[in-house]
């Protein structure tokens, strides 16, 4: 791959949770043959599985597809979750509280997963029109 320019895969996936492989599974090949080691594709597949696992999660419903986008360059993977669910407030996703995850339902471990995992990682949402999780790992040791 050139410097100067990026390849790029979308990929347009049902609102079902059977097919979060299929995201896994690309990106891996992907992740390798960019040259990833097996710790960073592994990083990067539970990350997907993650973001997809909220699409589905959050998706308007379930005859309705999410997107996965992968843009791949020299120095790094950029992934971009999108879904067409009904949006959040960024602001509002917490970290979990560890202490108390069984005593009821918590939001952000998703994310906060996904935070631990990528090299860097923003969160877009509007409200109606759905959310989008861009993920981004660097080669080498990262950022």
């Amino acid at each position: 791959m050139n410097k100067t320019n990026s390849d790029q895969i979308q990929l347009s996936i049902p609102n079902k949770p059977e097919y979060v492989s299929v995201a896994r599974l690309t990106v891996t090949a992907i992740a390798n043959r960019m040259g990833f080691d097996i710790e960073g594709i592994e990083d990067i597949k539970v990350a997907i599985a993650e973001a997809c696992t909220n699409a589905i999660t959050h998706g308007k419903n379930e005859n309705d597809n999410f997107s996965v986008n992968f843009i791949m360059d020299e120095e790094k993977l950029t992934i971009t979750v999108c879904d067409h669910g009904m949006g959040c407030i960024v602001n509002n996703i917490k970290k979990p509280d560890f202490n108390h995850l069984n005593q009821e339902k918590e939001g952000g471990l998703g994310i906060f997963i996904i935070r631990s995992l990528m090299d860097d990682v923003q969160i877009t949402s509007n409200h109606g029109i759905g959310t989008t999780i861009t993920m981004t790992k660097y080669m080498g040791d990262g950022y």
